[in-house]
């Protein structure tokens, strides 16, 4: 009876993810509050490798679809996928529904269920109208430029400290071999988005014919590794990076330059010390401010990258030692996001 009783109280915690960087954002999460004996679950839709880490990480995830190219396959897919989420959210009625940008606030018309969604892109504008009038609460990170209202609630950190922090990542040289490379060598890693996203419509970064110059020039350093979105061209294949992602940070954390046109990966880069280029149209309240600090190099266009990542090697600017202690120096301001997501679902029991 009483192991009855106690199986009724425990608070249930649902996680919604939508992309491969929020299966990052919650694991730890996810990992902690289950030893503490909440009862956790998660729904995902099929995004790039969201699945693939979810399955490498063992967390169990229930699939409610996947969305479609092209705008009126997308708006069809949000319907159809919302209503499996209601569904989902009515089967396990959970006490709270924690995510990020959610596109599915829906859930929580046919649940009780306090709905807590964090978000760290100014730009993503269309989401941000949809989840604010169900959202209870919204975390943004405190250098977020815009006012979300009395809804929004500041916190000093930033998303990729909820996996990156010291307490939680610790780089394994091992990983290394696995691309043929050891801690001494010279790599870069290049970050190619798909630009599929609804707030990436209009927008640009890395053109074809600079991501050839860049190429080019980066070979006569050191090895290449390319991480993209979306299929590479038959040209850039050779460079393709061919390990587990969840091993992709610390390649981060060893490579010797990142350039990418993914807001998430430079700023992983900020946070782990590793020098990184920005190239993209869109821009955001962290990456201002990660960019104030030195620890990113941020464009709008492609005009000068080739010219900066020439000027780095030809007057020895690729510090990378010193990016290291300012990475440290930086974190020591900021708090740990996971604690901080724990602290806030035991709070709220």
């Amino acid at each position: 009876m009483k192991k009855t009783e106690e199986k009724k109280k425990k608070t249930k915690v649902l996680f919604d993810i939508n992309h491969p960087a929020h299966v990052h954002f919650f694991k730890n999460s996810i990992f902690q509050l289950k030893e503490k004996g909440f009862d956790v679950y998660v729904s995902s839709t099929t995004k790039e490798i969201s699945e693939e880490l979810l399955n490498k990480y063992n967390i169990q995830y229930t699939n409610i679809g996947a969305y479609r190219k092209g705008l009126f396959f997308k708006f069809v897919d949000f319907i159809i996928i919302g209503l499996r989420f209601i569904f989902f959210v009515r089967k396990i009625k959970p006490d709270y529904i924690l995510s990020i940008s959610s596109a599915r606030p829906f859930g929580t018309l046919v649940s009780k269920a306090k709905f807590y969604v964090f978000t760290d892109t100014e730009h993503a504008t269309e989401q941000i109208k949809l989840f604010k009038p169900f959202a209870t609460k919204i975390f943004t990170p405190d250098c977020f430029k815009s006012d979300l209202g009395m809804k929004q609630v500041r916190y000093n950190g930033y998303h990729e400290l909820a996996y990156l922090h010291p307490n939680w990542f610790t780089p394994n040289p091992e990983v290394l071999k696995e691309v043929g490379l050891t801690e001494n060598d010279t790599f870069f890693i290049l970050r190619f988005v798909s630009w599929d996203a609804t707030h990436d419509i209009g927008q640009q970064g890395l053109s074809i014919e600079n991501k050839r110059k860049l190429i080019e020039k980066l070979k006569t350093y050191g090895k290449i590794i390319i991480s993209s979105e979306k299929k590479l061209p038959i040209e850039f294949e050779e460079y393709s990076m061919k390990i587990c992602p969840t091993k992709m940070h610390n390649l981060l954390y060893y490579t010797t330059l990142f350039i990418g046109e993914g807001a998430t990966m430079a700023s992983e880069c900020a946070v782990l010390g590793t020098p990184a280029i920005y190239i993209n149209s869109l821009d955001a309240g962290t990456l201002q401010e990660q960019t104030n600090l030195g620890l990113i190099y941020s464009f709008r266009t492609d005009n000068e990258v080739i010219e900066l990542v020439e000027e780095m090697f030809v007057n020895n600017k690729l510090n990378k030692e010193q990016a290291r202690k300012s990475s440290k120096k930086f974190i020591l301001d900021k708090v740990d996001v996971t604690k901080f997501i724990i602290s806030l679902v035991e709070n709220l029991r």
